[in-house]
């Protein structure tokens, strides 16, 4: 073992050593500590909402949406479509809409977006099946456009309702409600609303509360009485690879087309979580920062007690370098100590909040009800490696300090 480490551990657990370097010594660790853990914490939150709400706003969105520039309804849909689909890294394309409505309900009235559902968007109908809480996925939501009566006014159409909007309405499996659409694609003019019948055969909880309290599901050949929605609906093989996928689009459909990937569409939400979560870790960082001042406290107490000790070393030829070492050591042990500590911590304090589901939230305010921790290796290593760092910027000064002492006067004023 190098003497430098052997003097270091010495010095740093020797049972000798003042009342005020012990004490200084456990701040330190528990300063480093608590900010590796806080910053752990914080950090697999922000991740935690942030990978919450991506999952919830794929689950009811596309990927990728297309549209004609000038919002008129897709005239050659399907040649459209099965250019999208010839694209690399598409999976499926799909005609829908997003039509502003009034659902007058049971017991109340209340704002709505329809949602036409096509046929064969095996993605969209997958995940309503399995967000459906109550009722069942028709047969008419399964069927083709070409095949819907051309008196489906005369019946009521099938939709799903989301939860919290069912809940708001008044509305149970089975029960006749009406909209009045406020957009072309569910009027039969474009002078004055269309007030449609319709039946609630399913009932969904997607888990943000945005989708549960506003959105209805309507089968396409009800929902677009013209056959030509306004807008296709792109599933992509990977949709965190939408923006390459979307310039490819782009390049092949021309200027005439709007495409908008699901980032671009909540690009102010995603920018407001990720400041948020750097301003956090910055505020968060002082802590270690503050911590590291008890290391350098803890060095100069020290180097304070040991003058004797290191005009010894000095005088048997010890050399400024091994000197410097020996405090360095036993800074970057006291900051190892409470990072590993604080890593301890945060990953427990995560376990536990998402065991026990600790934060939870008013879904109306903030569309979700529970954030869960997410700790990714990534912002643990940076929690340790900056605690660390600092710690080794704190054990300069005193450091030096102990390499410049002259040996002569250090003996004579222990003298």
């Amino acid at each position: 073992m190098p003497f430098e480490l052997f003097l270091a551990l010495r010095y740093l657990y020797s049972p000798r050593r003042g009342r005020a370097a012990r004490v200084t010594s456990v701040a330190a660790i528990l300063g480093i500590a608590c900010g590796v853990a806080a910053y752990i914490l914080a950090s697999a939150l922000a991740a935690g909402f942030r990978d919450e709400m991506q999952d919830k706003i794929l689950r009811g969105t596309a990927h990728i949406t297309v549209a004609p520039v000038s919002g008129a309804p897709i005239v050659n849909a399907d040649y459209v479509r099965r250019t999208i689909e010839a694209t690399e890294g598409v999976r499926h394309a799909s005609q829908t809409t997003y039509t502003g409505a009034l659902l007058i309900g049971e017991t109340a009235n209340a704002y709505a977006i329809v949602r036409a559902v096509d046929p064969t968007s095996t993605h969209t109908l997958e995940e309503l099946r399995r967000t459906l809480i109550a009722g069942h996925i028709e047969e008419s939501f399964a069927r083709d456009a070409s095949t819907a009566d051309d008196n489906s006014n005369a019946s009521p159409i099938p939709v799903i309702v989301g939860a919290e909007l069912a809940a708001q309405t008044g509305l149970t499996i089975g029960a006749p409600a009406q909209i009045i659409a406020a957009e072309p694609a569910l009027r039969s003019s474009a002078q004055m609303p269309l007030m449609v019948t319709v039946r609630v055969v399913g009932i969904f909880r997607a888990g943000l509360h945005d989708y549960d309290a506003t959105w209805i599901y309507a089968p396409l050949a009800s929902a677009v009485k013209s056959g030509n929605a306004p807008i296709i609906s792109v599933e992509t093989a990977d949709a965190y690879r939408a923006g390459e996928i979307a310039a490819r689009l782009r390049a092949r459909l021309g200027a005439d087309w709007k495409v908008v990937t699901w980032g671009e569409a909540n690009q102010a939400l995603f920018a407001a979580l990720e400041l948020e979560r750097r301003t956090v870790g910055w505020l968060i960082s002082l802590v270690s920062l503050i911590a590291s001042l008890n290391i350098l406290t803890t060095l100069v107490l020290l180097v304070s007690e040991r003058r004797r000790h290191i005009a010894i070393l000095a005088a048997l030829g010890a050399r400024g370098r091994s000197i410097i070492a020996i405090f360095v050591i036993e800074g970057a042990t006291l900051g190892a100590t409470g990072a590993l500590a604080g890593v301890v911590l945060g990953l427990c304090g995560c376990y536990i909040g998402n065991a026990y589901e600790l934060i939870r939230l008013p879904s109306d305010v903030y569309s979700i009800g529970m954030i869960p921790f997410h700790a990714r290796p990534t912002d643990v290593l940076l929690a340790a490696a900056s605690a660390l760092v600092i710690s080794l910027l704190a054990t300069i000064y005193p450091a030096r300090i102990a390499a410049r002492l002259h040996p002569a006067s250090a003996l004579r004023d222990e003298g």
